[in-house]
């Protein structure tokens, strides 16, 4: 890592970033100096803006994408180069507001039963069954699985914004889970890597997902995080309010949460238009 590199990473730490978010930004600084074969500090306005049109015009990469380099370059000017007299006039792209895509219930049991291995299986019915970030379970712990009678939850340990919170246990997930780690034995980690010294690697759950996606042939489009929301989605339909799926898959706003709402299809099909209340001629 560079003097630069360290700087940057060092300034994130001490604001409480979480790592995701400090790999994300010290990529997108190592791009950009990549980019012009200089180091960062030796930019000027013009060529950072330059390359943030390089981004879209010619990357063509999403706007979300966009968004974290600028992110990163604002971070990297104002906070750690205390370069206040630079002018930083790139706006922030307008991310398109798409709904996700959601697997029904039985697109959900084609993509475990297509599963190859025990592992990956256990994993994917573990993200949808409690609502996991692909983070979150890839870092569960076999302790974080919290099976009295009286509890029956999972505590998911410094999820997003670094907040640990619990959702729920569901017992065919808990007799699944008793099979598996019988088979293995693993601890720490309920998902440990190869080696088991560590949990498993996002990418790897990533692979997983899509391979059992594409076995069970459904569409290619949304990676494991499709589980989160058809998790989320399947709730609202079977009647749990906002506010307890809010908790649950530990969003910090309930406007976050809300919009699983444009996605139960129970709450459109069982709701009356006033068109029918009317009294008939």
């Amino acid at each position: 890592m560079s003097e630069l590199s360290q700087r940057m990473d060092d300034a994130m730490v001490m604001r409480g970033f979480a790592d995701r978010t400090r790999e994300t930004y010290l990529m997108c600084v190592r791009s950009l100096a990549k980019h012009y074969w200089l180091s960062p500090d030796k930019l000027d306005s013009p060529q950072l803006q330059a390359y943030l049109l390089h981004l879209i015009n010619e990357k063509k990469l999403a706007y979300a994408s966009v968004n974290q380099a600028n992110c990163a370059i604002r971070f990297l000017f104002e906070k750690v180069l205390q370069r206040a007299s630079i002018r930083l006039d790139i706006p922030m792209a307008k991310v398109p507001q798409r709904l996700p895509q959601i697997l029904s219930r039985s697109d959900v049991k084609r993509l475990i039963k297509a599963c190859t291995t025990e592992r990956a299986r256990i994993l994917l019915m573990t993200t949808y069954s409690a609502g996991l970030r692909v983070s979150e379970v890839c870092n569960l712990q076999v302790a974080d699985i919290e099976s009295a009678p009286d509890r029956m939850c999972i505590k998911v340990r410094q999820g997003k914004g670094d907040k640990d919170r619990y959702t729920i246990l569901s017992p065919q997930l808990l007799t699944h889970l008793r099979t598996y780690w019988s088979n293995r034995r693993s601890r720490p980690w309920l998902f440990p890597n190869p080696s088991g010294d560590r949990p498993i690697d996002i990418k790897t759950a990533q692979r997983l997902y899509c391979a059992a996606r594409d076995d069970a042939e459904l569409p290619a489009n949304g990676g494991i995080h499709t589980l989160r929301h058809a998790f989320a989605t399947h709730m609202l339909e079977s009647g749990v309010d906002l506010h307890t799926l809010q908790r649950l898959l530990g969003h910090g706003h309930i406007s976050t949460t809300m919009r699983y709402l444009h996605l139960a299809r129970s709450k459109l099909t069982g709701t009356t238009s006033p068109f029918d209340l009317l009294d008939p001629d």
